[in-house]
């Protein structure tokens, strides 16, 4: 995916940042509450010291802040290291030691950090994959994944769904041949399990199923706006963004099992876990609240309203009672 895959520069500032005076981000502040419900008899986490980093994009944001709450909440002196300029960058730290947790997702793990060419769409078999090889490559530990899949999409307006009774990819054979008009991402456009295998996929082949001239190439802000503004009627998306809610997209089902899974997992440092195994518990309940639903909410709380992440993550912790307001 686009905004979770890092710069090459990148890469070399972390180097240099591991191997020198440490990495800094600009991760801003950790409010810390009091551990509740399901949470109020976690085992504490006196004596752990951890960095926690993310990347630099809203859900990250959010992910990491959620995790820095909960563990400074439970006694850990927590290094915030959220906001880090791409995938590369959240890597090498994790790799070099300067950062022993961080939300990763199964598919950009699977291709970007492990280096196969393709992805596993069944969401399951993709976590069980890049868990078992993440650990015995890299002694990384993937806890459990949250239900959310932040994954390629194609999203229409609820207008256009209902006039037309769009819900799912396998109608796109039933749409007339010149209204099959797409918006989608230049990465996306080019990558060899991107949009033109999609379209094969799918029945609807660029050149004969889909005009080239009805594909039009925009940056991923601009391929919200046109979907909106009714210049094309299928744009590229990418599943827990903020602006599905912002908009009203209706998301198309991807019923032929063509995306890659992108769930999300907390990925911590095996020799850390081994001392902190109370870790899996704190974190579990948590994950599991984690939809796509709650994450578009969440994400439009930042990318829409401009809340801060770390206040978005604390008024969600709360809400979901676990934690309660010191």
């Amino acid at each position: 995916m686009k905004r979770v895959v890092g710069l090459l520069t990148a890469t070399v500032f972390v180097a240099s940042g591991l191997s020198g005076c440490g990495l800094g981000t600009s991760g801003g502040y950790v409010p810390t509450a009091t551990l509740a419900g399901p949470l109020a008899s976690a085992k504490d986490l006196n004596g752990l010291e951890i960095g926690i980093g993310s990347k630099n994009f809203q859900e990250q944001l959010i992910l990491g802040k959620i995790a820095a709450i909960l563990m400074q909440s439970a006694g850990a002196k927590v290094k915030d290291l959220t906001n880090m300029p791409g995938s590369d960058t959240s890597r090498q730290a994790m790799l070099q030691g300067q950062i022993q947790m961080s939300w990763e997702y199964t598919g950009t793990a699977w291709i970007s950090y492990l280096g196969h060419d393709t992805g596993i769409p069944d969401k399951q078999k993709q976590y069980d994959a890049v868990a078992a090889e993440d650990l015995q490559k890299y002694g990384l530990v993937w806890l459990e994944p949250a239900p959310m899949n932040n994954s390629y999409a194609f999203g229409v307006t609820r207008k256009n769904s209902e006039k037309l009774g769009l819900t799912k990819l396998s109608q796109l054979s039933q749409i007339p041949l010149k209204e099959r008009t797409f918006c989608v991402e230049s990465e996306f456009a080019n990558r060899n399990d991107g949009f033109e295998p999609m379209l094969k996929h799918y029945g609807v082949p660029l050149g004969s199923g889909v005009s080239r001239n009805n594909v039009r190439t925009l940056d991923t802000g601009a391929v919200y706006a046109a979907t909106d503004n009714g210049d094309c009627l299928f744009g590229e998306i990418y599943t827990t963004d903020g602006r599905i809610k912002s908009l009203d997209l209706v998301v198309l089902q991807d019923d032929k099992h063509y995306f890659p899974a992108y769930n999300v997992a907390p990925v911590i440092a095996k020799k850390v876990l081994d001392q902190y195994p109370q870790l899996r518990d704190l974190l579990a309940p948590v994950s599991a609240k984690l939809t796509d639903p709650v994450l578009i909410e969440l994400n439009a709380q930042v990318d829409v309203d401009g809340r801060e992440p770390a206040d978005v993550a604390m008024d969600w912790l709360t809400k979901e009672g676990f934690v309660s307001r010191d």
